[in-house]
């Protein structure tokens, strides 16, 4: 069965909203999305990975997504487009629709009087908004959420339970922030004094962008004099770590896990898989991709994919793989050493 929110909307209609060319009966009536394992009647599955052709034989669904090179693969009514899984991810939202907000400040949340909230807005229970914020029309901010001062929250974002935002933040219009991330939080700066630790304040903000999504518990340090910023449409997945005065451009999605160090730039459309460590202070430019748990210690001045991970292999085997490695240093000298040794005997 489809989950309450789905809607019924025929194959045809579907092709047409997602620019699908239809294969078969568009009258078909599709209700909910599903894999090719688990699908049933009235499901639509896809196929983006063609090593997994072989499961379209055996999946019940009513409709599949592929590729033009898998079309053949299957009799069912489909949707072939050149890129199955952004097709896939249109139909969901069309199928699974969100929610709309109930418009109004809940009665135990607590709304600054300098604080500005549109009317088509959502504060949810427990929620704190401070002085002379600003809260946009449809935006929604969850439960027990904590917005400071002098911030702004665009048209539709949506802040789910138990963000932080600190005062002075700037979220765009359209943004998700998932819960525990903590938004505008100081920079790790600290000034070294006769072996103490001077703490250095941080006066810069954050500033995101519009259509951008951060994951839960991801945080977002505001800058030490100037703003951390988040371009349009970047992507930040669960757990990551942007230090102060970062830039990260537009496009770009990074994965959980990943660590990025203060004043780093990060170009558009760049990928960084998850776990990825970055320093500070470097720049990484347009179309990079950088392959999970990858150190990047220096700037980056040719975009292209970068790894700095050793495969996975058996525990003995990577025993002896890494005793080999640290003899490279000396094996390196002796073999320096012979070719000095026969450039004397050749002079």
């Amino acid at each position: 069965m489809g989950s309450p929110d789905a809607v019924g909307i025929p194959l045809r209609q579907l092709a047409e909203r997602c620019g699908a060319e239809l294969a078969g009966d568009g009258d078909v009536v599709i209700d909910r999305v599903a894999t090719l394992d688990s699908a049933g009647e009235g499901a639509i599955a896809f196929l983006s990975n063609s090593k997994y052709r072989g499961r379209l034989a055996g999946t019940r669904a009513s409709a599949v997504i592929v590729a033009p090179g898998d079309a053949q693969a299957t009799a069912l009514p489909k949707l072939v487009t050149t890129n199955p899984y952004a097709a896939y991810a249109r139909v969901a939202a069309i199928l699974h629709p969100a929610r709309a907000p109930l418009p109004g400040v809940h009665p135990t949340a607590v709304v600054a009087g300098s604080a500005r909230v549109a009317p088509s807005a959502a504060i949810g229970a427990h929620a704190v908004i401070g002085e002379r914020t600003r809260v946009g029309e449809r935006a929604e901010v969850g439960a027990g959420t904590v917005v400071g001062e002098d911030c702004s929250l665009d048209d539709d974002c949506l802040l789910h339970p138990r963000v932080v935002v600190y005062p002075r933040s700037s979220i765009g219009p359209r943004t998700i922030v998932h819960s525990g991330a903590v938004i505008g939080a100081d920079g790790f700066g600290m000034a070294e004094q006769d072996g103490r630790w001077l703490k250095i304040p941080q006066l810069g903000r954050v500033v995101v962008g519009a259509d951008v999504e951060i994951g839960a518990n991801t945080t977002i340090d505001r800058g030490a004099i100037g703003d951390t910023v988040i371009d349009d449409d970047v992507k930040l997945d669960n757990q990551i770590q942007i230090g102060h005065n970062c830039h990260i451009g537009a496009h770009t999605a990074i994965a959980g896990c990943v660590g990025i160090a203060g004043s780093t730039t990060i170009g558009r459309n760049c990928k960084i898989g998850g776990a990825a460590m970055i320093s500070g202070h470097l720049e990484i430019p347009d179309g990079t991709v950088i392959s999970a748990a990858t150190g990047v210690f220096d700037s980056i001045h040719s975009p292209g994919v970068y790894t700095g991970t050793f495969p996975a292999l058996p525990h003995r085997e990577w025993k002896r793989v890494a005793a080999a490695t640290r003899r490279l240093r000396s094996i390196l000298e002796r073999l320096r050493a012979l070719e000095r040794a026969q450039n004397d005997k050749e002079t």
